[in-house]
């Protein structure tokens, strides 16, 4: 039940079997109460019915690719889409009587969805040293505060610029510019904590940081794999695409540690099938694998498909692809046949005969993608897994061609595209030539922090400055104590917000809130109304334009503040047009294309229906790696160690969540209500671990520090999980995941794979209700 935004969500779990399919018409009901709770009928159905068309507005949610023009449906959106954009279209309002009625202290007790319920922000707002209050600022006034901050700093490495993938290109290129103008490379953004490990395992085997498949490749391909993802909550257009698959004679391979109901049948609201049959089978396979299993699992089949080749030489491999486009393979090929099938069934929890059954299905498919998301990239092990992943494609020539290849599923709308226009602590020399090139000053080389080390230097006093555009920063990291005790240090915080989150109470002695518009609504500058630009997950650039009027009149758009914080802090010390790039949007867009291979030509090219699909060399035969060939890698067979008695947590969201951001207390497909406190664990565990479903408990984590982490107060809730692993809710979980606890190589958060105990509460020392 959609609360009332002066109360907090009542816990009153009650729990049902999990569903065995997904949408249908309950998910159109479910978005439009939504949708009309938040917002009046009139925008509704103007920000629905524009959502993901040409020259509407782009859904803020996730990076699934739109169809090709002439072929979207006139409600291109999903459930949660539509409530993504509704929450942001919202008719209530945060104003300055709100911040004299609640102070910080106030606001720091309250729940994530209570804070995300109050509604738009309306002007900026600052909390002086001492104070426990916010008050309002005039945007001359906040400016002049960060550009002085700024300019006191020692080093411009003592402050950090972090972004999310809300934030368009045009908004990211400023401010990547305007920090590597000021004399840093600390960019920290979402993906350093969501897809770093693809970025990183992609350059090193393939030469590229992306995805090499289409939205066509998935509807022609004749199998896929659907790994560590859950697209009927967090990607649920990514259904119709397999849907169109299977009608197209594909062959479904699930990968997860807990059955879900997108990947067991798909009822497609949009279609007559979806709303009174039966809807479509999804899944023809289902492994139901350990968390952190995936690298033993492509492993095993990697080892199965040698010794195929072995008793049928010439048959199984593509020795032309491998001979002429890869390198590596002899010594792999050495290793492969080395890993042992004990370890790879104990870190599975499948069996031989469930690996080889997939194997037949890889033999018998000419054409194979693999999906995958945070439930391979979240793990200490997960560049090596990626990179399994890779070895598996390689091995039948599945790189490179119509129907196949790798398809990493962004979270986010825009993080693949903040990335090509700059948003990274480790951006190429290739590209800080160009920026140096075009503008005129030296851009630091240096490489700046991610967010795992930015966390770090708050802690330890080196970062005395943090700016966060959109995004819920202490939210999102791990180990939430150390996080927000690590923000507190900071001299000044500041975000650029649309609406109240956590990250908006934890603060530095001076702290500020700086409202700007949402991609929902109209952006108008002094050359006229402007559009902006996002990538989706498959390398396609479109625009996108907001329909609403503005929440507030003293709302100004993301490039606007950069801009204006950029020329008072800097004073004339580049040659960057600021004031251009504030006027007139195609003028970022022109200096973009000078420097993004791909992007030539942009105004002309993006506002063509479907965009710009930027190109990808794989897909040309080319590798940017240092032999100029895809590179088959040896990976040393990783699983968890788990001491007995204790159980292998994965964090996850809920159906009704995005982001860190809970939209009620609900997880409908997964048959949760009324609390998100709650730990998922097999029925054959709970009796193993003598632990009963419904009982009350607190989720511990030890790790090598010694430092126990506790979360307390969850309910046992018995649910087909695989054997020896539980799943909980993120981000109340986070607090069990240790700033030190990241992915071998790419420095990612392994939110993923944390060893628990359940510790009864009158153990605890608390009532066992």
């Amino acid at each position: 039940m959609h609360t009332s935004p002066s109360d907090e969500p009542e816990e009153n779990l009650t729990v049902e079997p999990p569903k065995t399919w997904a949408t249908g018409a309950p998910a159109v009901a479910h978005a439009l109460r939504y949708s009309l709770e938040e917002t009046s009928v009139r925008r509704t159905g103007t920000t629905l019915l524009t959502m993901n068309q040409v020259d509407g507005i782009d859904c803020p949610g996730c990076a699934w690719a739109d169809p090709s023009p002439g072929h979207r449906h006139v409600n291109e959106y999903c459930e949660n889409g539509a409530k993504h954009i509704n929450d942001e279209a919202t008719s209530r309002r945060v104003t300055a009587d709100f911040f004299r009625r609640y102070s910080v202290s106030d606001l720091a007790a309250r729940s994530d969805q209570w804070l995300n319920q109050q509604g738009r922000l309306t002007e900026p707002v600052v909390k002086r040293p001492g104070c426990d209050h916010y008050e309002p600022i005039g945007w001359q006034e906040a400016l002049g505060l960060l550009a002085g901050e700024l300019n006191s700093l020692d080093s411009p490495d003592e402050a950090v610029f972090y972004t999310s993938g809300r934030v368009s290109n045009e908004a990211a290129f400023v401010l990547q510019l305007f920090a590597r103008a000021y004399g840093t490379n600390n960019l920290p953004d979402c993906s350093n904590m969501c897809h770093e490990s693809s970025g990183f395992a992609l350059h090193e085997t393939l030469g590229t940081g992306k995805g090499t498949v289409t939205l066509e490749d998935l509807h022609h391909a004749d199998l896929i794999f659907v790994v560590g993802q859950n697209p009927g909550s967090n990607h649920p257009r990514q259904l119709s695409a397999l849907e169109a698959a299977k009608r197209n004679g594909a062959r479904v391979i699930a990968v997860n540690p807990l059955p879900e109901a997108g990947l067991l049948r798909f009822k497609n609201p949009q279609k007559p099938r979806g709303v009174i049959g039966r809807g479509v089978e999804i899944a023809d396979r289902f492994l139901h694998i350990r968390v952190g299993g995936d690298l033993a699992l492509f492993q095993g089949l990697n080892r199965l498909l040698l010794e195929a080749e072995d008793a049928r030489p010439g048959t199984v491999l593509d020795h032309d692809f491998i001979r002429a486009s890869t390198s590596g393979f002899e010594e792999f090929s050495r290793h492969a046949r080395t890993v042992a099938w004990e370890d790879i069934l104990r870190a599975t929890g499948l069996t031989r005969a469930e690996i080889e059954k997939v194997r037949d299905d890889v033999l018998a498919s000419e054409r194979v993608i693999v999906c995958w998301a945070m439930g391979v990239t979240q793990h200490k092990h997960g560049v090596p897994t990626i990179r399994e992943i890779v070895n598996f494609l390689l091995l039948r020539g599945n790189l490179g061609r119509a129907g196949a290849g790798a398809c990493p599923v962004r979270g986010h709308s825009n993080v693949q595209g903040d990335r090509t226009v700059g948003i990274w602590e480790q951006m190429p020399d290739s590209f800080l030539d160009a920026l140096r090139d075009e503008f005129g000053f030296e851009p630091p080389r240096h490489h700046g922090l991610d967010a795992v080390n930015s966390i770090k230097a708050m802690r330890e006093g080196r970062i005395k400055f943090f700016l966060g555009v959109a995004g819920n920063f202490v939210r999102a990291a791990p180990d939430s104590d150390v996080t927000e005790g690590a923000m507190r240090r900071c001299r000044l915080t500041a975000h650029i917000s649309t609406k109240l989150n956590r990250s908006h109470t934890v603060c530095g002695d001076t702290a500020l809130i700086l409202p700007t518009l949402g991609r929902t609504e109209r952006d108008i500058q002094a050359t006229g109304e402007q559009f902006v630009t996002v990538e989706d997950s498959m390398s396609e650039v479109h625009t996108s334009r907001g329909r609403l009027e503005p929440a507030s009149r003293l709302l100004l758009s993301e490039v606007a503040i950069l801009c204006r914080l950029a020329r008072r802090t800097l004073e004339g010390r580049t040659g960057v047009p600021w004031d251009r790039f504030e006027a007139d949007y195609g003028v970022i867009r022109d200096r973009i294309a000078r420097i993004v291979p791909g992007l030539h030509d942009y105004n002309r090219r993006v506002v063509r229906p479907g965009g710009i699909r930027l190109p990808n060399p794989v897909n040309d035969g080319v590798f940017g790696t240092e032999s100029g060939k895809a590179v088959f890698t040896r990976n040393d067979w990783q699983m968890p160690r788990v001491p007995e008695g204790h159980l292998l947590l994965q964090t996850l969201r809920s159906h009704d969540q995005w982001n860190t951001v809970p939209y009620t207390t609900n997880d409908r497909y997964r048959g949760i209500h009324g609390s998100r406190r709650v730990v998922m664990v097999n029925p054959d565990d709970l009796t193993e671990l003598g632990l009963a479903d419904g009982q009350r408990v607190d989720l511990v984590s030890v790790w090598s520090d010694g430092v126990e982490r506790r979360a307390a107060g969850f309910t046992v809730v018995a649910y087909p999980s695989a054997r020896g692993c539980a799943a909980a809710y993120y981000p109340e979980t986070n607090v069990l995941v240790p700033l030190d606890s990241v992915a071998d190589i790419s420095n990612q958060p392994a939110s993923k794979g944390v060893v628990v105990r359940l510790e009864s509460r009158a153990l605890a020392g608390a009532p066992s209700d």
